[in-house]
């Protein structure tokens, strides 16, 4: 089995990496591949006026800084992973990565906006569930509210 966690360096993404540790720590053998979106980079951006922010985004940094904490929880917990790093909207980026890794879940945080801002703003766990054709858990906090 093959597992997408989606992580964007918050805490709720991180409660979905433990999540995945903890069914690797149960006996599930996954490989599991860990996911970042950035937004993208547009032309114009790197030509007008390229600030730090920009080049950032362009170095892949961004990426790297939402994927450093959840590859710290997995590398102390000794459990491999690979991990990619896609660019353009959320959801639909993080369904395709599923799909080209040949991911057989997806696990993923959830944000807990609520019914009423999450129906008016959408968000990216239902944007994912809507869209995958493979299972998808979305890991509440840990913390009740």
């Amino acid at each position: 089995m093959k597992i997408l966690v989606a992580v964007d360096g918050s805490e709720a993404s991180l409660h979905a990496v433990r999540h995945a540790l903890h069914l690797a720590r149960a006996g599930l053998r996954a490989d599991i591949v860990l996911a970042t979106v950035q937004q993208p980079t547009f032309f114009y951006e790197m030509v007008l006026a390229p600030d730090a922010d920009v080049l950032e985004r362009l170095s892949g940094a961004v990426g790297g800084r939402a994927l450093a904490p959840a590859q710290a929880l997995l590398d102390a917990a000794g459990v491999p992973y690979t991990h990619e790093i896609g660019s353009g909207e959320v959801a639909p980026t993080l369904v395709e990565i599923a799909e080209s890794q040949g991911c057989d879940a997806i696990v993923i945080g959830a944000r807990g906006l609520g019914a009423v801002r999450g129906a008016l703003l959408g968000s990216v766990s239902q944007g994912v569930l809507h869209r995958a054709r493979v299972p998808v858990t979305i890991v509440k906090d840990e913390v009740a509210s």
